[in-house]
């Protein structure tokens, strides 16, 4: 979400046909960018980040392992490089303050790429193996060569790029449950704490939990639930104090991580949520998900809901075959002579009644 008013588009989203949405919330209008022109399932969006340089060029991961270069300003897509390695798609993309691109995907293969080498058979500067089945990967917005990557089966592990290829944290699994069984992990998304070296990560299982790498345990330090179902996104609000977390029944809910309680719902979505983004500095929410609708959220206000925007679909005529058309008319006639009959089997009905509510009892029919 922009930070400043001025910007012409407000909010920005990607999707599943490889269209780059502009959102302006004040005209209430939607822009698509598509680099070719037309959408394709191939071009898919699976990651977004700001550029370096303040909030002018956006990064697009798309499906086909290429990196776009957006011109927020323009409005038009500048330059892309292509990023092999390892298998599935990105889950996680950002770019360090030297201008170095860093990219991560679901088979755990992290690689830092020369910006200025657009060769598609360049070698990556570094790869790190950070473990298969990986959900996300974080950069720290302090140190933009630090990054966090988890999972499932994988747990959060924080990397220092400019430092050894071994993790500077390894989080330690949680202790085994009640019946003294081993409790999985599934960490989906992660962040990083303003002011201090803290993270907290939520999980398949619906917990938030707080990681300190300065603690010996390497443990959650603090952990809370929320609602029965997966969470499948979570961001900071302005003030640092609280996540805002989303699960795949569409659920919205403010936590507060200093004491792990909850402060609130918002108004939820149709289905999944697949992402939430914080205004830096207003209480706005920015949430999506599968029902493909943007919401923007005004936090811990009754009113809740400040906009939303709709996809509209243009109206498809002579998509149903004639034969079927006189078929409906067919059915809709006889419901019809249906409903005009039902009346009258009423009315005898209750005659019928009404002549054996007369008889005596004890008499018998002529």
């Amino acid at each position: 979400m922009a930070a400043t008013s001025a910007r012409w588009n407000h909010v920005w989203v990607g999707t599943e046909t490889g269209i780059l949405k502009g959102v302006n919330l004040q005209r209430k209008l939607a822009a698509n960018f598509t680099p070719s022109g037309q959408p394709r399932r191939e071009e898919a969006v699976n990651a977004l980040c700001w550029g370096t340089g303040g909030e002018t060029q956006i990064l697009v991961g798309c499906a086909d392992r290429t990196v776009r270069h957006f011109n927020a300003e323009e409005g038009t897509f500048q330059s892309q490089r292509y990023c092999p390695g390892g298998e599935g798609t990105f889950r996680g993309l950002a770019q360090a303050d030297d201008g170095t691109l860093i990219t991560c995907v679901d088979s755990g293969i992290l690689r830092v790429w020369c910006e200025n080498d657009k060769e598609a058979s360049s070698d990556p500067l570094l790869e790190l193996k950070v473990g298969p089945g990986v959900c996300r990967m974080r950069q720290d917005p302090t140190h933009t060569h630090v990054v966090a990557t988890c999972g499932k089966e994988n747990a959060l592990k924080v990397w220092d790029l400019q430092g050894s290829e071994e993790p500077v944290f390894r989080a330690k699994n949680v202790r085994n449950d009640w019946l003294d069984l081993r409790v999985p992990i599934w960490d989906q998304d992660i962040q990083f704490l303003p002011g201090s070296q803290k993270l907290v990560t939520c999980t398949g299982y619906h917990q938030v939990r707080i990681y300190d790498p300065a603690s010996p345990q390497r443990r959650p330090v603090l952990e809370a639930t929320y609602g029965e179902y997966p969470l499948t996104a979570m961001t900071l609000t302005p003030e640092g104090n609280s996540v805002i977390v989303g699960n795949t029944h569409g659920q919205l809910a403010e936590i507060d991580f200093r004491q792990g309680r909850l402060l609130g719902c918002l108004k939820g979505l149709a289905g999944s949520v697949r992402g939430l983004q914080c205004h830096p500095s207003k209480p706005l929410l920015a949430s999506c998900g599968l029902d493909r609708v943007l919401r923007i959220h005004r936090i811990r206000n009754p009113r809740g809901l400040e906009h939303k925007d709709e996809p509209q679909e243009p109206q498809e005529p002579n998509l149903v075959p004639p034969e079927d058309t006189e078929t409906d008319e067919l059915w809709a006639s006889l419901e019809a002579a249906a409903k005009r009959k039902l009346p009258d089997l009423d009315q005898k009905q209750g005659a019928l009644q009404r002549r054996k509510k007369k008889k005596r009892p004890g008499s018998t029919s002529p």
